[in-house]
């Protein structure tokens, strides 16, 4: 069966992209930094029948993101790498006159620095796949300029460039940076905790990344929205 790495697994937009893989038949390489909430993910996982290996940990982590990726191994190997896990660099967030330059060193380590390395050490296995794939989580707030997030939505544009160049370096790979749109995840509360808009659930989603995988259109940046709808 295919294998996937999904970093951030253990609730939201990771275990709802997690669940439907699953469902599939996909065995899964989950990550997230709380045991508790990554088992429970896990056990709840494999009552689809599919093999998962949760390994709790930070993904800024050398020897954490070398050992996702040996579990994959120990599965068959890597067909989909999720980049998933992220940090906001400010609870909430902050106008960038107060942003710390620890916490936006954070949100880089995390969002960027950590994707690429996940990626760099899983290229052989995604190389040797038969359709491998990247798949980053990014945000409006890469595009856009919304105030108190300039950290967060900088990282997250250094991310999509990564993507747009890795795309550029390995033709036979697909490399998808999508934008999910708005989602009721801890993230969100955590960034602007007094903000009780209703906004959809993660698993609302999941679909428009099942549709790259299905479709496998050309690399590049995508927005969930639009795949929902039916364009690209």
């Amino acid at each position: 069966m295919p294998v996937a790495i999904i970093t951030g697994a253990s609730k939201g937009l990771g275990r709802a992209v997690a669940e439907a893989l699953a469902a599939r038949g996909w065995d899964l390489v989950l990550d997230a930094r709380t045991p508790e909430v990554l088992k429970g993910t896990a056990a709840a996982l494999e009552e689809y029948g599919t093999r998962v290996t949760a390994l709790p940990g930070d993904v800024t982590d050398a020897g954490h993101r070398a050992a996702l990726v040996a579990a994959a191994r120990r599965l068959g190997g890597v067909d989909l790498l999720v980049s998933n896990a992220s940090a906001l660099g400010a609870e909430p967030l902050v106008r960038l006159e107060e942003l710390s330059p620890a916490g936006l060193r954070r949100a880089l380590e995390v969002n960027v620095v950590a994707a690429l390395g996940l990626v760099q050490e899983a290229l052989p296995l995604l190389h040797a796949a038969p359709a491998g794939a990247v798949l980053t989580v990014s945000s409006d707030a890469a595009a856009e300029a919304y105030e108190t997030w300039g950290g967060y939505g900088a990282s997250k544009a250094a991310l999509d460039q990564l993507a747009a160049v890795l795309a550029a370096e390995e033709p036979g790979l697909r490399v998808w940076a999508v934008d999910p749109g708005d989602m009721a995840t801890d993230l969100y509360a955590a960034a602007v905790p007094d903000d009780d808009d209703p906004r959809p659930d993660p698993v609302s989603v999941v679909p428009a990344l099942l549709r790259l995988l299905d479709e496998r259109p050309a690399s590049g940046r995508y927005g969930a929205p639009a795949l929902l709808e039916g364009r690209r």
